[in-house]
This record gives C-alpha cells, sequence and structure tokens, in this order.
C-alpha cells in the first residue's frame, strides 16, 4: 500500500488500528497531511498480518476491536518490539487507563480527541526514538558476543547484555531508563527526574507507568538467570547497582 507524504524525507512507519471506519478514514487524511507515513487497519488480524509484512516504529491502537482487544495487542507489541504506542479509547475512567499504561501504552488518549493533540502525542514520541543500526521491530533470540562477565550497554542495537553473555532487546523506554540510571554511576536517580526524562507526567498514572516498565524490565532479565540489577531506593528513586560498559 503506498502511503501518500507531504515531506520529501522518509518518514517513520504508523499503524493505526481502529475499527470506525469514518473516523480511521478522518484520521488517516489528518495524519498524511501532517506528513505521517501511515497505514490503517480495521482489525487485530490486519494488525498482525502487516507488523509481520513490514516494519512499523509507532502503533496507535484503539481499545474496542471486534476480534481482540486493543490491551491484548498493546501487550504483544510492548514484549515483542521497540514500537511506540499510543491508546485510544472511548474509556476515561482511570481505572481503565491504568490498564492501558499496565498494557505497554506510552499515551492513552480519549474519544473524543483533537487530531491536533494525536499529531503532538506522536511527534513527542518519535522525538525520544533513536534510530537503531539494525531493524528495531523484533527481538534478538540469541547472542552476538561471548560472555564478558559484566554487564554491558549497546545503545546503538537497544542490547543490555548480561554479564552471561546473553543479549537482552530493549523496547525505547526501557533503553532511556538505564541510560539515566547508568549516567549516574551508583547514584540514586530520583523518581522525579525518571518520570521527566521518560515523558510520564507526576501522576497516579505515570507512577503506574514508570514501575510497570520496571517490572517488565525485571522479568525480561531475571528470564536470563540473572540477577536484577536495579535496587529500588524507597520514596526517593532507583539505583543501578553493578558496574557496566557502555557502547
Amino acid at each position: 500500500m503506498t502511503q501518500d507524504r507531504v515531506s520529501r524525507n522518509p518518514s517513520p512507519r504508523i499503524i493505526i488500528v481502529e475499527d470506525d471506519k469514518p473516523l480511521l478514514k478522518s484520521v488517516l487524511k489528518y495524519l498524511r497531511l501532517d506528513g505521517y507515513d501511515v497505514t490503517g487497519v480495521g482489525s487485530a488480524y490486519e494488525f498482525y498480518q502487516h507488523l509481520f509484512a513490514a516494519p512499523y516504529v509507532l502503533a496507535i491502537l484503539d481499545v474496542g476491536l471486534p476480534d481482540q482487544s486493543g490491551l491484548v495487542l498493546s501487550e504483544y507489541v510492548r514484549n515483542n518490539t521497540n514500537m511506540r504506542i499510543i491508546m485510544l479509547t472511548a474509556r476515561a475512567s482511570i481505572d481503565d487507563e491504568l490498564a492501558g499504561h499496565k498494557a505497554g501504552a506510552d499515551m492513552y488518549l480519549v474519544k473524543p480527541f483533537d487530531f491536533r493533540k494525536l499529531s503532538a502525542s506522536i511527534a513527542s514520541l518519535l522525538a525520544r526514538l533513536e534510530a537503531p543500526a539494525s531493524d528495531p521491530q523484533f527481538v534478538a533470540e540469541k547472542p552476538e558476543s561471548l560472555p564478558s562477565g559484566e554487564w554491558r550497554l549497546l545503545t546503538t542495537q537497544w542490547i543490555l547484555q548480561a554479564p552471561s553473555g546473553q543479549h537482552l532487546k530493549l523496547t525505547g523506554k526501557e533503553l532511556e531508563f538505564i541510560i539515566q540510571l547508568v549516567s549516574s554511576p551508583k547514584a540514586v536517580v530520583s523518581r522525579l527526574e525518571l518520570l521527566n526524562k521518560l515523558g510520564y507526567f507526576n501522576s497516579e498514572s505515570g507512577n503506574h507507568s514508570l514501575q510497570s516498565l520496571i517490572n517488565r524490565l525485571r522479568k525480561k532479565i531475571e528470564s536470563c538467570n540473572a540477577v536484577f540489577p536495579i535496587q529500588t531506593s524507597h520514596a526517593i528513586g532507583y539505583i543501578f547497582l553493578e558496574d557496566i560498559i557502555i557502547e
């Protein structure tokens, strides 16, 4: 599917999943006029088809899809790719918003929403993306180097290498989180500073999103039988306890 662009420069690929056809058509038209390379689909099934066919950097997901919840899609995207996620939904309660962030959403927009706000949210997320050296979409399965006996952060590849040598593919926010911690070696980085750097609000939902990120990172690290190297400093922030080489 050929995408219309108003800019001559290549634009990051975006996919939007929305079963409301008139709304999807309007959003696609607006975002394309804004210069984005955006593909629209109306179901989870179509989303998976497109996801495996071509790389995207951002997914905009409706929660109430006909064949699968957008929350399930968000969890899949968060656990298996480095894509950013914006959740669209008519559900406006704080519990629904927290569920969206728990599922991995970077931002949560309630319908009806101003298209300008959606475009600004996209720009904010894309501004924090770093171009990886290889295809960012799917998680690497095998280590590419021998064990080093220490932690390594391969920033251009979005990889955290455990002391065993196993490579853990990071999401964009996981990478940003670790960079903030290791930039102050063995020192506590405040929760407020982390919220600011990661683009979260200092609110209940923002703090929940940060905690969810840490929990996902813990599971990822412990899955390779490594000791989680990040310690919580109660009511203050977090500290990366181990020596680490940054490349």
